[in-house]
């Protein structure tokens, strides 16, 4: 059955690509971004095709998020999956040297967007009588800890206590509620948060290189499991436990990836 998805946060990166992934398969994509600019490059990006829309979109804006599902029905009628990808991050530096502007845009965008797109594409659902909404997990969602990343971290966390408070709300709804945790996925965002300096990034990139997968390694699995899924409450994860430690072990000894060297110098020749 042809699915309308809306992706918050897809002109680049993870959300890009599981934009490309969904109309492949033939399902009709709403394509948000925080300005026109970036949303017309988006739609460049994905080409011609009759199934897309763009619609630009600042998640902490109610009237923004009232926009876009009102654009998505206008044209295709019905929102059958909303996923809240949209993220921000703040630099590397230690919390007493982020500004007021970062932590704000962090939390705005991770956290409290979220929420409020939730909130607002919950009730047109349960109008319409059916459709599934999923959160982004990120670094912190399980509390894992790391120097820089307190305010992300934090949003992450807070998310995934969201997630399941919502599933929760809606367990005898027509609504399912789910999270979709990417793993590692190589992205400008993953790129601003990671490079604090030039040596903590060399150190980083040895496990990055490792664990680190391109959007179009992940996204059509995540895509598949989405589509598939008819649980309240899913957990869509692609990097396991269990596929950490094989890489850990194994991709050190004898599968040398270079994920995140091919990346940075992708980057540098198209900016050059």
């Amino acid at each position: 059955m042809k699915k309308t998805v809306v992706i918050t946060g897809s002109t680049r990166g993870i959300g890009l690509g599981m934009a490309k992934e969904f109309l492949s398969r033939g399902h009709n994509v709403v394509v948000t971004g925080t300005s026109d600019q970036s949303v017309e490059k988006g739609l460049k990006n994905i080409g011609e095709n009759e199934n897309v829309i763009g619609v630009p979109c600042l998640v902490e804006n109610t009237d923004s998020i009232e926009a876009v599902w009102n654009k998505a029905v206008e044209k295709f009628n019905t929102v059958d999956v909303w996923i809240n990808n949209a993220g921000a991050a703040t630099s590397r530096n230690g919390l007493e040297e982020l500004s007021y502007e970062e932590i704000k845009r962090t939390v705005d965008t991770n956290l409290t967007g979220t929420i409020l797109a939730t909130r607002i594409v919950s009730s047109k659902m349960l109008e319409q009588g059916s459709g599934q909404i999923y959160m982004f997990e990120g670094f912190g969602s399980n509390g894992q800890l790391q120097k820089g990343i307190s305010v992300y971290g934090s949003t992450k966390r807070a998310l995934r206590y969201f997630t399941s408070a919502a599933a929760n709300e809606f367990k005898d709804t027509p609504i399912i509620i789910g999270s979709i945790s990417p793993g590692i996925v190589t992205t400008d965002l993953l790129l601003r948060s990671s490079k604090s300096s030039e040596k903590d990034w060399e150190k980083a990139k040895k496990v990055l290189n490792v664990l680190a997968d391109r959007p179009e390694v992940v996204t059509p699995w995540l895509v598949e499991q989405v589509l598939k899924n008819n649980k309240n409450g899913a957990k869509i994860a692609w990097l396991n436990t269990i596929k950490v430690l094989g890489r850990l072990i194994f991709g050190r000894m004898f599968c040398k990836k270079q994920v995140i060297d091919d990346w940075e110098r992708e980057q540098a020749e198209n900016h050059s």
